[in-house]
């Protein structure tokens, strides 16, 4: 017996009350499976991919692209063949839904095994790999970016002997050789042109998100409410190059994640924190509050917006741990799969502006913490050392600070143990 299920906008988060539709995966007509993204959904903190929840066939929609709404507000129509189809058809490992090393037999649910998202898509796409060859390890066979991702760093045996150019494996170059490096080049927000009544053309209009709104209020917040100041230091990371060029390969072999300079840079960044804890604070009129916890934001920019993820506990962590977190936090970002819970309790914050080139750099401070370093671009550059030049490769380190909290001889005193911390690194330097 077929029935209509509404599908309502769900609470993303407590303190949230309402959400935007960017835009609808699924038309009126299309089958929709359980857990398959519906549409994508705007809010002021993340955005996401909003799951069905029963499987059927997508009957009308009720919201369109770019509309607001409450939570709880109806926002599609799927018609179902009864309360049966909407259980999802996935096998118990019992039943022979695995093998023995964890990936799904020959014999697990497939029903999803053709479904793919945009994301998969797109990669896909640019790396012109065939989703028909990959063995997916999601829901009912679903393949992953995951699943891609591995397949383009060990593609099967007979695709690699394959030199015709149907099928081309190599990833697209970063855009530097340091720091943390985009996976992908950035997209170009897409813009409505207006032409004028005389042919020449108008104006060219994006809309604001709601992420971007919030990134432009808690911007003039920091600048309005925070009196920064900032200061520069030099410092020599040969060691540290020498060091990540010696262990990088290895280290992708091990853990599966690139081992990057923000690593390194995080841990002697943690290690000063140690040592000058008022850096660990925040203003609050009468106070000053210094957090025990040293927990790190990390700014991390996808193609139309800039997100600080937390690692939290950061001092606990080892230079392994943290590239893992790095990773982990730039790729969840990047895929639009950070939540809430990852956004939160950061107190002081790194950027790695040198990803994209840059030698200087004022950053504005992340309200409300009291400090932001930015770690720029490895260049190498003569130097003089004990009379005589060498080349060295050499960045710069830029800390924005709240004056109403530090002063200068502090920060002066901050960088000049950053600067220690990193160029301490040498080959016997441990990762883990």
């Amino acid at each position: 017996m077929k029935s209509l299920t509404e599908i309502v906008m769900p609470q993303l988060a407590e303190s949230l009350v309402s959400a935007q539709i960017d835009k609808w995966l699924k038309q009126p007509g299309d089958p929709v499976d359980v857990y398959e993204p519906l549409c994508e959904v705007l809010t002021d903190k993340v955005n996401a991919e909003l799951p069905s929840t029963v499987k059927g066939t997508l009957v009308k929609i009720l919201v369109g692209d770019g509309e607001k709404v409450e939570v709880g507000t109806p926002i599609c129509l799927i018609e179902t063949e009864g309360s049966a189809a909407q259980v999802p058809d996935v096998r118990s490992p019992a039943d022979g839904a695995d093998d023995e090393d964890g990936h799904p037999s020959e014999d697990a649910d497939q029903s999803m095994r053709h479904r793919y998202s945009p994301a998969v898509q797109k990669l896909a796409a640019e790396h012109q790999v065939p989703l028909t060859a990959i063995k997916g390890s999601g829901l009912g066979g679903r393949v992953t970016r995951k699943d891609v991702l591995a397949y383009i760093e060990n593609p099967p045996r007979s695709v690699r002997a394959d030199t015709a150019a149907e099928v081309t494996l190599e990833p697209k170059l970063p855009l530097r050789t340091t720091g943390l490096h985009l996976t992908e080049p950035p997209r170009v927000p897409e813009v409505e042109v207006e032409d004028k009544a005389d042919g020449r053309r108008g104006e060219y209009f994006i809309d604001v998100t709601p992420i971007r709104n919030t990134i432009a209020r808690n911007m003039r917040q920091s600048v309005s409410e925070i009196p920064h100041a900032w200061t520069t230091i030099e410092v020599d990371v040969t060691n540290i190059v020498v060091l990540r060029n010696k262990m990088k390969d290895e280290f992708v072999k091990r853990e599966g994640v690139n081992l990057t300079y923000l690593a390194f840079v995080m841990k002697a960044v943690v290690n000063a924190i140690k040592d000058y804890p008022i850096l660990n604070s925040v203003w609050a009129v009468d106070k000053i509050i210094v957090k025990r916890d040293i927990n790190i934001s990390l700014a991390v920019g996808t193609e139309d917006a800039l997100l600080t993820p937390v690692i939290r506990n950061a001092d606990h962590k080892t230079i392994a741990g943290l590239a893992r977190d790095i990773d982990d936090l730039a790729r969840k970002t990047r895929e639009g799969k950070i939540t809430l819970n990852d956004l939160q309790g950061g107190t002081f914050t790194v950027n790695n502006t040198g990803s994209f080139g840059s030698i200087l750099s004022y950053p504005i401070i992340n309200y409300p913490q009291a400090a932001i370093l930015s770690f720029e671009s490895i260049v190498k550059r003569p130097v003089v050392i004990n009379d005589m030049i060498a080349v060295r490769s050499m960045a710069n380190i830029c800390l924005s600070l709240d004056h109403r909290i530090l002063d200068g001889i502090i920060c002066g005193r901050f960088l000049q143990r950053v600067k220690e911390n990193l160029e301490s690194y040498n080959l016997e330097t441990k990762l883990y």
